[in-house]
């Protein structure tokens, strides 16, 4: 996704003339043909799973993006294209159309004395959902919605609080920026059936309620956060134990079951009681929460695999995350286990007697903790049974760190990577002039058929 000078040029007297954010995006897409299977016969297809359609988003600048959103908010984009949207991807109604939607923006790590700094590159960026076609080989984007706080302003996506987030600091880790209670880091997404979404959010973690037009009705944050300042509704309505959460691993997936309860997935296992407990255990949490009583009604305990069965190229446990789940009717769900570089689904059923909630587990002083467990099943706890569906990492064409998945069909799923806008962590990750030096690796929606269907 290097940026192209006259593509950029194009696209920028576009914005300028009052021409549509779909029509940037139309002209500035760019993409190989339609992505092709595994090789070999049909018959070997046809028992394995494998790619059928490949489609990638071109590049369209993102100074160029956010401003047509929301004027004025990106003053310099560094050289960064559209980027991100593959945090999650939820199906939009008509065939090819998804809704999907961007993390907290740019963003990278580098050292300085020492001490890994977080850094922001364009710092006015503003989380957006984004309405996507695939059509060909080509991403197309059709709409944009900027999310906005209760007087129209940008969230953001920057560190909410200095006592619980990473200090944001400029591209090059040198001058701080401000911490801003309104940011979020969005990575999940449902639409509800009056037209508002739900977001997974990972700083509280929280569940935010938006309007049809991305203004934040309210945002639901675990007791005790106390997170001052926002410039909308704040409500204290999850579990406190979710306060031990492990820095940018909070809430990664979220589903919306068929009677409108949210399952909300914890990425990575709670630092509980501490940051060496978290980083060894293989037991995280998933949080039922029902819409008409804003509340939690149920929690589970989530065992991941091995990580060398997730990813045989892995041995750091600490590398396993929960990075979507999706309703498949009932109270069914498939859950993706994965590292950077691979990926398996599963499929639960959320059953009654597996809640959790309200027991000892909710109680950061019970010892051992749930996640200090080596073996929760054995101890009593109803940790839920899972079945594999399909193990992405051995699907050829299918690239890494795939964020979001939706189904498309009994038989088909789609899914989007998430491709960090491009960035890099290290001082490399920007040239002498400060602008963006690419990845290269490209945001791309890819359809897998599975053997048997779900």
């Amino acid at each position: 996704m290097s940026p192209h000078a006259t593509g950029r040029r194009h696209a920028q007297r576009l914005v300028a003339g009052g021409v549509p954010l779909a029509v940037i995006a139309a002209l500035a897409a760019t993409g190989p043909a339609a992505g092709a299977g595994d090789e070999g016969s049909v018959a070997s297809k046809s028992r394995a799973a494998h790619v059928v359609h490949t489609a990638t988003l071109g590049d369209i600048p993102l100074g160029a993006f956010s401003n047509t959103l929301l004027p004025g908010s990106v003053d310099n984009d560094r050289g960064v294209d559209l980027g991100g949207i593959g945090s999650d991807i939820y199906p939009a109604g008509r065939k090819g159309e998804f809704w999907t939607l961007t993390d907290r923006g740019p963003n990278g790590q580098i050292k300085v004395d020492g001490t890994k700094r977080r850094t922001f590159p364009v710092p006015g960026f503003d989380p957006a959902i984004v309405k996507i076609r695939v059509a060909g080989g080509t991403v197309r984007v059709l709409d944009a919605i900027p999310i906005t706080t209760t007087s129209g302003k940008p969230v953001t996506g920057l560190s909410n609080q200095a006592s619980r987030d990473e200090a944001p600091y400029s591209y090059d880790a040198r001058t701080p920026l401000a911490f801003n209670p309104n940011g979020l880091d969005t990575e999940g997404i449902v639409r509800a059936a009056d037209g508002s979404f739900w977001l997974a959010d990972e700083y509280g973690p929280s569940l935010v309620h938006v309007s049809a037009r991305g203004k934040v009705l309210t945002r639901y944050v675990p007791e005790g956060l106390r997170l001052t300042g926002a410039d909308y509704p704040v409500v204290e309505a999850l579990p406190s134990v979710l306060l031990h959460r492990k820095i940018n691993r909070g809430f990664e997936g979220l589903a919306q079951l068929p009677a409108g309860d949210l399952v909300m997935a914890v990425q990575s296992p709670l630092s509980l009681p501490d940051t060496d407990a978290g980083e060894a255990s293989r037991t995280t949490r998933l949080l039922r929460f029902s819409p008409k009583k804003k509340a939690v009604t149920a929690e589970y305990a989530y065992r991941f695999d091995p990580v060398n069965v997730v990813d045989p190229s892995e041995d750091d446990t600490s590398e396993l995350k929960i990075s979507s789940v999706v309703a498949v009717g009932g109270n069914r769900l498939l859950v993706e286990e994965r590292t950077d570089k691979a990926a398996r689904l599963h499929l639960v059923r959320l059953d009654r007697a597996a809640n959790i909630l309200g027991g000892p587990w909710e109680d950061d002083t019970t010892s051992p903790s749930l996640e200090q467990l080596d073996d929760p099943a054995g101890s009593g706890v109803p940790v839920l049974s899972k079945r594999l569906v399909v193990d992405l990492g051995t699907v050829k064409g299918v690239p890494g760190k795939i964020e979001g998945i939706a189904r498309v069909d009994r038989d088909t799923l789609a899914l989007i990577n998430d491709n960090d806008f491009g960035m890099t962590d290290g001082e490399g990750a920007f040239d002498a002039q400060g602008r963006l030096v690419d990845s290269g690796i490209e945001t791309s929606v890819i359809y897998v058929r599975l053997p048997r269907g779900i």
